[in-house]
């Protein structure tokens, strides 16, 4: 894939904050539950599994947002690994034994077997980082596993801002994540722009930080989201030069925050 040109001096930015799962690099994949199930896990039917694991991040989505919001308790690592054994159990279709998630999980937690990356990742980072832009990644994984996966892609782990003490008030989406994010990639909150890929939890808790925020909608699930929403990496550039949708915020796309999360996964 060609590298892109350099980033015109326009943009309204300084900096780019990054999630790292399913925006750098795909994460949530059949491929990675398949090779962590491995060597005793069923075969993961494609089309079914893909829609367990949609329903899983816009379960994972309510249940941060209720976090933030005051509507259950904020989400902790304990809370992620949680979420995963029960999308664990959907994708099984049935309550695995705990020996058998732990160990499964395990595997998810420190992968190692085949990744798959989005092409247009690496020469994107590089023409922005080339341009001058700050780059920087923050994301709730442990930084073993996240350093694991960067490193897979062949993406730079250095850019890695991490909250040093695991509290739920540091720990994303909490607000004081995405502020001391932006503190440590040097630029302003206004001229600092986060990309994510869940509607409530990412792009409306970045805005709430005071971040322009920007939905990176791979697998088209926030269809009627119509500001800041982009397909691909390589179109963001286009969306930081449109205006401002009303107080700095993506139009929410039924007009009404998410229901309370009735649990992590629809059955």
């Amino acid at each position: 894939m060609p590298t892109p040109p350099p980033v015109p001096g326009d943009l309204p930015v300084e900096g780019l904050l990054f999630d790292l799962d399913d925006v750098l690099v795909p994460v949530h994949t059949v491929l990675q539950w398949q090779w962590a199930w491995r060597p005793n896990g069923p075969r993961l039917p494609q089309g079914h599994a893909q829609t367990i694991l949609k329903r899983a991040l816009r379960a994972w989505d309510r249940r941060r947002w209720a976090g933030l919001t005051g509507r259950a308790p904020p989400v902790t690592p304990l809370d992620h690994r949680a979420h995963l054994a029960s999308l664990l159990d959907s994708l099984a279709g049935r309550p695995l034994p705990k020996d058998e998630s732990e160990a499964v999980l395990a595997r998810f937690f420190y992968p190692s077997g085949p990744i798959e990356t989005f092409p247009e990742v690496k020469p994107q980072l590089e023409a922005w980082i080339r341009a001058g832009l700050r780059i920087g990644i923050v994301t709730p994984w442990p930084l073993e596993t996240a350093r694991r996966i960067l490193r897979r892609a062949e993406l730079d782990d250095r850019r890695l801002l991490l909250p040093t003490d695991g509290a739920p008030t540091t720990y994303p989406p909490a607000p004081a994540a995405f502020r001391s994010a932006a503190e440590a990639l040097g630029t302003s909150r206004r001229r600092t722009a986060y990309v994510g890929d869940l509607f409530w939890s990412d792009v409306h808790a970045a805005a709430r930080a005071g971040l322009r925020s920007i939905l990176l909608d791979r697998r088209e699930m926030w269809p009627h989201v119509s500001d800041n929403r982009i397909l691909s990496l390589d179109r963001l550039e286009d969306a930081l030069r449109h205006p401002l949708p009303t107080e700095g915020r993506n139009a929410a796309p039924t007009g009404t925050e998410p229901p309370d999360p009735a649990g992590d996964l629809p059955r």
